[in-house]
């Protein structure tokens, strides 16, 4: 049988440009479903970096109060977390959240041979972010010098004090702590808020651990 004149023609013209026209749809769709993934993505992934980094200061954060409030690590008579008068370097005196780590800790770069007996205290810098100022009991100039900083985070935007009144059973969030005859109070929970671009903030609470006493129920 003779073949016919379009099978060995092949393609006409048109069919081609039809071809290709489907073929360019086809490619556009690709393209715009990609990049939308590829925006949807990034906005996901600052997100999911956000979280990663508020979770992870804040286990640190909380596990350097649960050290300090260890058996081991709590001095007699004392309160493991409580307020300390501090002097930072180039700044002004003031009653700031703070406790002793025996043994240190590897987050903390010296300048020499690490010691033990570590007085960390936390101070929240607007727009700075959140420091550990700390400086060992046994440096020869531990009570005149000024403790070194390390800061936690750059995303720590406030930091407020929770304080339970056992007489009405009721939590109080305050600014900044809250003294007894002039004397600053160790609070029950600390809240600090993390920030980063427009995401919406976010605000963790940290339990302030007491040795043989159970703390309030949230």
């Amino acid at each position: 049988m003779k073949p016919s004149s379009r099978s060995s023609a092949g393609f006409t013209l048109l069919e081609m440009l039809i071809a290709l026209a489907l073929v360019g749809l086809l490619m556009v769709a690709l393209n715009t479903v990609i990049f939308s993934m590829g925006e949807l993505w990034g906005r996901n992934s600052d997100l999911h970096l956000f979280d990663q980094h508020v979770n992870a200061v804040t286990r640190f954060l909380q596990d350097q109060l649960n050290t300090a409030s260890l058996p081991s690590a709590a001095r007699a008579n004392s309160s493991p977390v409580a307020p300390l008068t501090v002097t930072p370097v180039g700044g002004l005196t003031d009653n700031l959240i703070s406790y002793e780590l025996p043994g240190g800790n590897r987050f903390f770069t010296w300048p020499g041979h690490p010691l033990p007996e570590v007085v960390c205290s936390w101070q929240l810098r607007p727009n700075d972010g959140l420091y550990i100022l700390w400086h060992s009991r046994l440096e020869m100039n531990y009570a005149t010098t000024s403790p070194r900083e390390t800061r936690v985070t750059p995303l720590a935007t406030a930091m407020t004090y929770d304080y339970y009144d056992t007489t009405v059973n009721q939590w109080t969030n305050v600014p900044v702590l809250n003294t007894n005859n002039g004397v600053p109070v160790t609070p029950n929970r600390i809240e600090i808020t993390f920030a980063y671009g427009k995401l919406k903030p976010r605000t963790v609470v940290l339990t302030v651990p007491t040795p043989n006493a159970g703390t309030p129920d949230y």
